[in-house]
């Protein structure tokens, strides 16, 4: 008989390992991302041990998604954005028009253009949040 981990089991192996690993890459110098990330892939399918539910994981992640983006925005301080703005505003625009426009090449290659500015503008969007919270 199969048994898939529980919402609990998965929840606590979860963010155990990721304060585990977390911790350890913080102590190493290196950005706690990289923790959390190397914690995702030791409960993920494809490596020994401890396995997520596969359907609950995914929702968990999207979740963890959204609370990663309130933490940036409650970080965000105008101040601090008006203070560097000649270097962080062209770039910002330059990086979302690169995006998009790789992104919408990457779709008119494949054969689906319409949607390709919509995954451009998005992968330039998820991008530039990542970024920052890296920074």
């Amino acid at each position: 008989m199969h048994h898939t981990p529980s919402l609990i089991a998965t929840i606590v192996a979860g963010i155990g390992l990721a304060f585990i690993l977390g911790t350890l890459a913080n102590r190493l110098r290196i950005s706690p991302l990289v923790g959390y990330l190397l914690a995702g892939v030791a409960v993920g399918p494809y490596t020994p041990g401890f396995t997520a539910d596969q359907v609950l994981a995914p929702q968990l992640a999207e979740i963890g998604v959204i609370l990663l983006m309130f933490g940036v925005g409650l970080h965000f301080s105008l101040k601090d954005l008006m203070a560097i703005r000649a270097t962080v505003i062209p770039g910002a625009i330059t990086q979302v028009a690169a995006s998009t426009c790789l992104g919408w090449a990457l779709a008119w290659l494949l054969g689906a253009s319409p949607a390709g500015t919509l995954f451009g503008v998005a992968l330039s969007v998820a991008s530039t949040v990542v970024l920052m919270r890296a920074l």
